[in-house]
């Protein structure tokens, strides 16, 4: 077992560059990141072993740190926040987990959705625009947290034969150099060997289509959902027929949708519609959720019509001038957008992110005094664009200081928010703190993959530094843009 650790720690470490060449290389897409993680995860696991909840874990943790880095991760709160409610409450009658489950929305069009190992939930934008209900929302959740229950995606890895690291390289190689078939390798969850012509298919299965169903079906049910979202999303996703890029597959891909299939779910909900708890009310913020979705992140030109039809139909719906407000603003035209966001605000005096949005559409017209009686009166404090807009409106009024405590609270909350770096350190050059200028500058471009300018900035601030507190912050910085340099022999 200790010859396994180990050789699991190298097969690990040459995911990691396996992933690492992939992203200098700059052409590859997330099932691209999933096949890697996918063939590694069968080399590390030879036959007879199954792979462990901490295996998982790491394997997972690298995943999310790849994508989160280099795919676009749609980080609305409105959007975010919705899908995870949803989520949870369908978790609140699952078995206790080993992992801690996350729920994510990818902007990509293709109808898909997908879980990986340890829990991560993907939904692409393009999915999420085409349903129409929480209940289809809540369908598709409770099917892909029975895939993770299940560990089918660990089980299908430990049920492919072994495979050679001659077979990994290969692939690589392949999506590397666009050789032939590495799009099918990529796909699909699908991994293949472009040197060895072998493919460990990662595809489910039918049989784990149908687990997947039954256990999900039971647990959207305790939920007090009806069910009936798994299947009308499901008889919509097979009607539109959407494929995206040779990378990208749509979801009947990798989720057989037989007819065989379609009927035992329609069954099962007519045999246990009488067993199943209570219909409860929803989470709510579906609509909400899903016009923010429409008009920021889809198409723009199909957003604009979108509501421009929403709004012919019904010229008084709040929401519709909501949309078309958000989709205006992608076009640029702020004064229409201001019109119909305060038409939106009219029919909705408690929505206080429709506020925050108004001060956004004031901000980019110039209109700086208007903008902070809006992002003011909407609790911006409590979002991280609104506390950013807030901040930089601070800023274009003379308020520096009090900007920069904006931005301080905001990065302490969250200090993931890359942008609000940038501006925290724009303001303390202003205010003559050039340790905190190169200091946030540095951070600013590391969280945004630039390490050149990052580096530049990072070792400026160490020669500004005054204090070992000051130094301990920079050293921290400059490991985490570094991670190897601590592990070799000349470091330090």
């Amino acid at each position: 077992m200790l010859g396994f650790k180990r050789n699991g720690k190298r097969l690990f470490h040459q995911f990691k560059k396996a992933i690492n060449m992939l992203i200098k290389i700059k052409i590859f897409s997330i099932f691209t990141v999933v096949a890697v993680l996918a063939s590694t995860l069968v080399v590390m696991v030879p036959e007879g072993n199954c792979i462990t909840i901490q295996e998982e874990r790491e394997m997972s943790k690298e995943f999310m740190t790849v994508v989160r880095s280099q795919f676009p991760l749609i980080k609305d709160p409105i959007i975010v926040d919705y899908v995870n409610r949803v989520g949870q409450r369908i978790l609140s009658v699952v078995p206790p987990q080993p992992f801690e489950y996350q729920f994510h929305v990818l902007r990509e069009d293709v109808y898909n959705a997908f879980a990986t190992p340890a829990g991560h939930i993907f939904f692409n934008s393009g999915l999420f625009a085409a349903l129409e209900s929480e209940e289809e929302l809540a369908g598709i959740i409770g099917h892909e947290i029975a895939h993770v229950v299940c560990r089918h995606i660990s089980d299908r890895i430990e049920s492919s034969k072994k495979i050679g690291m001659a077979t990994l390289a290969g692939m690589v190689a392949g999506v590397l150099l666009g050789a032939g078939g590495a799009a099918e390798a990529a796909s699909a969850l699908t991994v293949g060997s472009v040197a060895a012509g072998k493919t460990a298919a990662l595809a489910y299965s039918r049989e784990n289509e149908m687990q997947a169903d039954q256990l999900g079906l039971g647990y959207l049910t305790q939920a007090g959902y009806t069910g009936d979202g798994l299947l009308t999303s499901l008889k919509k996703i097979r009607s539109k027929q959407w494929y995206g890029s040779e990378q990208i597959p749509t979801y009947m891909t990798t989720h057989p949708a037989s007819e065989a299939r379609m009927s035992y779910i329609d069954n099962w909900l007519h045999q246990n519609r009488p067993k199943t708890a209570p219909k409860r009310g929803e989470v709510g913020g579906f609509d909400l959720a899903h016009t923010r979705l429409v008009a920021l992140y889809t198409d723009e030109k199909t957003a604009l019509n979108h509501f421009e039809k929403d709004l012919e139909r019904s010229p008084d719906k709040p929401l519709a001038h909501y949309g078309y407000a958000l989709a205006l603003t992608r076009a640029g035209h702020w004064q229409e957008a201001a019109k119909h966001m305060k038409r939106a605000i009219e029919g909705n005096a408690m929505a206080t992110h429709m506020l925050e949005d108004l001060g956004r559409i004031y901000f980019q017209n110039g209109q700086y005094e208007k903008a902070m009686e809006a992002l003011s009166a909407g609790g911006s404090e409590q979002s991280p664009e609104g506390r950013l807009y807030l901040g930089r409106t601070q800023m274009e009024l003379g308020r520096i200081a009090e900007a920069r405590e904006t931005f301080e609270n905001l990065v302490r909350d969250d200090e993931d928010y890359t942008q609000a770096y940038y501006f925290l350190g724009d303001c303390s050059g202003r205010l003559g703190d050039l340790f905190g200028a190169h200091y946030y500058l540095g951070r600013f471009y590391r969280q945004k993959g630039d390490p050149k300018n990052a580096g530049f900035h990072l070792n400026r601030a160490r020669k500004l530094a005054v204090d070992d507190t000051q130094k301990r912050m920079v050293e921290r910085q400059l490991e985490a843009l570094d991670p190897e340099k601590k592990k070799r022999p000349d470091a330090g």
